[in-house]
Parts: C-alpha cells; structure tokens; sequence
C-alpha cells in the first residue's frame, strides 16, 4: 500500500469527525474543564484547613455500649451547612469531614480522631458529654512516624478501599442485633477489632480509617433512598418502554388465535402489605425505614496493614476480614474490599503491586476522599467506631483508671 492510499484511507475516517468536531469538542472540553476545576477549587478550599489529632483513651469501667456514641455523632451533624453554587462550585466549600482512626502500632491500640481546629471544642464537648471519665489528649499524626514511602526495601503493606455489598439504603447488621441469646448481654462488636490488633508484634501495624462527612436531611430524596422503600412495599410503578409495549400487543395478539386472551390480575396488589410480604421481606423494609429515618454520613473507609518486611504476615489480613463479617447480614448489607485491594495478576504485578500500594498509602496518609464512597447511619457508624466497654480487657488499650467527676471547665481552645 503506498502513501497516498494510506492516506486517503485515513482522510475517509476522520472525513466523519471534520464534520462533527464543532459540536463534539465543545461538550468535552467543559467536562474536563469542569472535573479540573472542581478538584482546584476544592483542593484551594482544603488547603486553607487547620487540622489537629486527638486520642481518646476510654474509661476503665464503662458499663454501656455503641448508643452513647451514636449521641456524639448525632450531635456533630451540626457541622452541615447548605452552600449556594458559587460557593460550592467557584469557591469550592463543601460540608467539613472528620477522621476516626482505630489504629494498632505493634500491639498497643489506639483511638484516634484528626479534626479542624475549629471543631475539637466541639468533639470534646459532645465525647465528654458522653464519657465524662474519658480523657482527650492532643498528639502527633502517627502517621509521621513511618516511612514517607511504603513498600520500601525496609516496609511492605497490603491495604483496600471498603464499599458496601448493596446500596446505602440497606444497613449493616447494627450494634443493637449484637445481644447474647441466653442472657440478653450485648455482645460489643468492636472487641474483635480490637483484640485484632492488640495481637500484632512490634513492628506490625494495623490501621482503619473512616473519614465521614454529614449529610443534609434531603440526602434520601436526592439519592433516591426513598425509591427502595417503595420497590420493598411493592409500589414502585417498572418502567416501560415503548419497544415493550409493542412486543406485548403483537405477542397477545397472536395468543388470541388460538387461546383465550388473559388480563393481568391486580389483585396481588390491591392487598394489604402485610399479606404482600414474607417476614423477612417485612423485617427489611422496617429496617430500611429505620435506617433511613435518622441522621447520614458519606463515609470513605479504608484498611492499611503496614510493617516491616520481616514478620510481615498476611494472616492478620484474613483475620481483618473474618471480623468485618459480623457486621454483615445476607438479608441486608455487608462490608467488602473494594477493587483498589493491593493484588496485582498476570502482566508487571511487582511494578503494578508496589504502584497501587503507595497509592493507597498516600491516600491515607493525607485522609484523601478519592474514590468509591457510601453512606453510614449514625448506628451503622457507631457500630464500627465506638469505645469498647469494660468486657474488653486486652492490656494493649489503655484506659483511664480514675473517674472525673466533671468534664473539664476549660476546654482547650481552638
């Protein structure tokens, strides 16, 4: 083939494009335009955020369970303020976020929480509002502590985005499902976690951190939350297209050649719910509704084991995962590692592996939002984050030993 009829071939392709490119491009460059200057302005906006880490040691004999802490987060829902567009969209404001970490470092557990600066008296007061005998003490990121960069020749690190099994709506299997049969005592589910990481040798880290940010109460409309209820109860109206219309004219058409012609029956539909349903199609619904009905947060939680190459043992993933499973309930929702896991196949795995692994770690390291997000109750976060009551021994969690009366007078100021 000469040049010229390469050429030629190549002009009767992009002929199309010539003709279209006017109308084309332009949508496209908005769009572009559009995601890069939304990641500016809210970058701009982030930058001028003064962040603090606080640690909370829980006290020694604490008698109750996660419903204290779903008061805290309850209480900082607070935050949510309604933008107009130019600030969202030129000053590039959003609702502000809080980091609650439950981190291991070689077998000492640890409560964590990174906060702007103008909010801890706000924490503080609604923790110690909660936990009058808990104590709250300003520390360095520990994140500080480790190698800039992992995996390294020194460090390596297995870490995952979480995302939940089916939509927002359905809630994990929550804090108030976690009761002893026999004796009616409530089983913390945070313990698992707990005892998890205290088990890890020094050297050895474990790190979950799940970043939320509170949502405005129209949340369940806009996302369309409201339309589960309605597919539960049976009154969700299916769409049809025009296509399925026609297909059913011509195939009842033809049925009536030869058989009577049947009329969709109603009556299914015109019963009462409570024949419609099966129980455990009742229980969902009622569960759904009480998800629904209180407070929201957009949640990016993700998973980081970190340590030192030698004794690094991916055992602890397993188990990491084997304890996120009691929050999960086949009826309802569950918690899974997303497609940004550390595992690489096939083609270039090292280069690829060591690529998504620092990815993931930089991420942490700055409480980076990117990527896949879900929404949590306020009893579906304080199942997974709350302080572990006194059934949770492990010497590796400090504890407050003495009891304050009060909560301090004079809170720290911003």
């Amino acid at each position: 083939m000469d040049q010229n009829n390469f050429m030629g071939i190549l002009g009767s392709f992009a002929q199309p494009f010539y003709q279209v490119w006017w109308m084309v491009m332009p949508v496209l460059l908005f769009y572009l335009f559009a995601f890069l200057w939304d990641d500016y302005v809210k970058g701009e906006w982030s930058g001028k955020m003064e962040w603090t880490m606080i640690e909370i040691i829980p006290p020694k004999d604490l008698e109750k369970g996660p419903k204290l802490m779903e008061s805290i987060y309850q209480g900082l829902c607070g935050v949510v303020v309604s933008y107009n567009a130019f600030d969202e969209y030129v000053m590039g404001m959003f609702t502000d976020k809080f980091s609650f970490e439950l981190v291991g470092l070689g077998g000492e557990v640890h409560f964590y929480v990174r906060v702007q600066k103008k909010f801890r008296n706000l924490l503080e007061a609604q923790i110690y509002a909660q936990y009058p005998d808990a104590e709250i003490l300003e520390v360095d990121d520990y994140v500080n502590n480790f190698p800039r960069v992992v995996p390294n020749s020194g460090w390596n690190l297995w870490g995952s985005d979480m995302v939940l099994i089916k939509p927002d709506a359905y809630p994990l299997r929550t804090y108030d499902k976690f009761e002893e049969d026999i004796t009616g005592t409530m089983i913390d589910p945070i313990a698992g976690f707990v005892e998890l990481f205290a088990s890890t040798p020094p050297g050895q880290n474990m790190w979950l951190q799940i970043i939320v940010q509170p949502l405005e109460e129209v949340w369940r409309k806009k996302s369309g939350a409201e339309k589960e209820i309605q597919k539960l109860a049976g009154r969700a109206k299916e769409s049809r297209g025009l296509w399925s219309d026609v297909t059913d004219v011509f195939t009842n058409l033809f049925k009536a050649l030869w058989q009577p012609v049947e009329f969709p029956s109603t009556k299914k539909e015109e019963q009462p719910l409570e024949f419609r349903l099966t129980p455990v199609e009742k229980d969902v619904l009622k569960a759904v509704e009480e998800n629904l009905g209180k407070n929201q947060y957009k949640i990016k939680m993700r998973f980081i084991y970190v340590g030192k190459r030698e004794g690094f043992d991916m055992g602890y993933v397993t188990g990491f995962f084997g304890v996120t499973r009691q929050f999960n309930d086949l009826n309802l929702n569950g918690i899974k590692p997303d497609d940004s896991k550390t595992t690489a196949h096939f083609v270039a795995i090292d280069t690829r592996l060591d690529t998504m692994k620092r990815r993931i770690y930089e991420r942490y390291r700055k409480r980076n939002t990117d990527g896949k997000t879900f929404v949590f109750s306020t009893s579906e976060l304080a199942t997974i984050y709350h302080f572990p009551d006194m059934a949770v021994r492990t010497p590796a969690l400090s504890r407050v030993e003495s009891k304050r009366g009060t909560a301090p007078s004079n809170l720290p100021t911003a």
